[in-house]
């Protein structure tokens, strides 16, 4: 798994149980089990609370050190106002994960929808004031999917500065028609934009929020998969993360992902299996 960095939203999900992890696992042994199989994670827990020092020494012993944790900027901070005054703010951030070392790469600033091209010399500012961390930027305002100026002013700012944009794909999940409460849930908390797949470093960040069915998955993920072959042959190391409606199918999603992709790349290894379903023993008749 050298290639490309591979994984879902979370480590932490007990459904889990069964299928990627054995029926037995702790909670408390999620994260090193998923880290066997999987070689990095979204952090989307970091939006909504910041974890404990004792948290974050507890993820530096059980993460290995090819492991990547993309840690979302705590949501007071990308969603708290002009971004300027944030900064103090991320660099206390930063050093909460410090011990997590180059783990934590890259990190994520998720901006809301209500964040437009008015607002891109505060971005500006932020991005340069920033430092040497890996930073990727996830955007949702329409007017930055809209092949414009202000697209092509906030993709100059990224290109500049080697910051990537997040690649949202969310085509599969609008394309459900279901009333099963996760997918509609889903549908009204994802953004549904155009899928724009940048790549303005050496490491492109894509987001697939696909359908509860996974072989309808198949041809929104197509292009993606040639598209992330492409990318590992130029020598760019993309991250690629799969959900699902209530994530319950994610790591099937990345696995199948991940075959697709080793059908255009061979020399990529395959994914590890923790656990497997018992096969059913024929009874012998008496």
């Amino acid at each position: 798994m050298s290639a490309y960095f591979l994984g879902c939203p979370s480590w932490s999900e007990p459904a889990w149980r069964g299928s990627l992890y054995p029926s037995a696992t702790r909670s408390g042994d999620f994260l090193g089990q998923y880290a066997q199989v999987f070689n990095a994670v979204e952090g989307n827990t970091t939006f909504y609370a910041r974890p404990s020092p004792q948290t974050v020494a507890r993820w530096a012993e059980q993460m290995p050190v090819r492991f990547r944790f993309c840690a979302k900027l705590p949501r007071d901070i990308s969603h708290g106002g002009d971004l300027r005054e944030q900064l103090d703010a991320a660099e206390d951030f930063r050093r909460l994960l410090a011990p997590l070392g180059q783990r934590v790469a890259p990190y994520w600033l998720q901006l809301p929808a209500s964040f437009g091209p008015a607002r891109l010399e505060e971005l500006a500012a932020f991005i340069r004031q920033w430092g040497d961390s890996a930073l990727a930027i996830e955007v949702r305002h329409p007017e930055f999917f809209a092949k414009g100026e202000a697209e092509r002013a906030l993709n100059r700012l990224l290109l500049g500065h080697a910051v990537e944009r997040v690649c949202l794909d969310s085509r599969a999940l609008f394309s459900c028609q279901s009333g099963e409460p996760a997918v509609l849930h889903a549908q009204a908390k994802k953004p549904r934009l155009l899928t724009r797949p940048t790549a303005f470093s050496q490491s492109p960040q894509l987001r697939f929020v696909g359908h509860p069915e996974l072989l309808a998955n198949d041809p929104f993920m197509t292009p993606w998969l040639d598209q992330v072959a492409a990318w590992i042959e130029q020598g760019r190391r993309p991250y690629v993360f799969l959900h699902t409606a209530d994530n319950r199918l994610a790591p099937d999603l990345a696995r199948r992902f991940h075959a697709g992709l080793r059908v255009r790349l061979p020399g990529l290894p395959e994914l590890p299996v923790l656990w497997q379903e018992p096969e059913l023993q024929q009874l012998g008749l008496l």
